[in-house]
């Protein structure tokens, strides 16, 4: 039986993963969202590893004091709906027992893209940015279009953001989402950034308008999370 590593954060751009499932829950007060993660840590550390599809599993807490980011890597959509089938609820079971009430939203499929700095830090994250941005229908070549023009407007910026480590871009698998995991040193770095002046983390230059209002894109939202729990199969 493979056993439970507890990490400092996921690799998000190691080699294997076919896809990345996003899903969020409500817990409805910082109280139980505390009790959420030590619910998910005896659930899941008490048990051997589920299923060798399975690459990683990482726990967020919202700054809201209510709501848990979950990101789980996956080989292919199999190895999920067979860990969903056999794996999944006895482990669900455990966290609803000690935490009744949860809300679980999601999750959505995703398909990692790229990866780049986010600004000139190179240290461990203090809090995941997580943006999410819609578009109108699915059109697979427009996700991956609105993403490189990101970085270029990340190219464009005459100065990396202070505090920014890095950015990994996911597209929706049903071609009408983007997902970006966004890593900072602190919370106040990225509120920093975001008081710029330029309508988000970038100064007003026109690759950053163009991003702004790229055609097609409908709305979405950017929630700030601090990691709380990364988990891999042992050695």
């Amino acid at each position: 039986m493979t056993p439970v590593q507890f990490n400092s954060r996921p690799d998000l751009t190691r080699s294997g993963v076919g896809i990345v499932k996003a899903s969020t829950w409500d817990a409805g007060t910082p109280e139980r969202q505390r009790e959420a993660v030590e619910a998910v840590r005896a659930a899941w550390g008490g048990r051997p590893w589920p299923h060798p599809g399975l690459l990683s599993y990482t726990v967020h807490t919202g700054e809201d004091g209510r709501t848990l980011f979950h990101y789980s890597q996956w080989s292919g959509e199999d190895a999920y709906q067979e860990f969903a089938r056999s794996g999944r609820d006895a482990r669900n079971a455990e966290i609803d027992a000690a935490v009744p009430g949860i809300e679980r939203l999601g999750p959505q499929t995703f398909e990692h893209y790229r990866s780049g700095p986010l600004g000139s830090s190179t240290r461990e994250p203090g809090c995941v940015v997580v943006v999410d941005v819609e578009f109108a229908g699915p059109d697979p070549a427009r996700q991956r279009a609105w993403v490189d023009a990101v970085f270029e407007a990340l190219g464009s910026e005459p100065e990396p953001s202070p505090g920014g480590i890095a950015a990994h871009f996911h597209v929706g698998t049903a071609g009408d989402r983007v997902l970006n995991y966004a890593e900072w040193e602190t919370a106040q770095d990225h509120i920093d950034a975001l008081a710029s002046g330029g309508g988000g983390v970038g100064t007003l230059t026109p690759q950053w308008e163009r991003v702004q209002n790229y055609p097609g894109m409908t709305g979405g939202g950017v929630h700030r999370y601090t990691p709380a729990l990364s988990l891999t199969a042992g050695l």
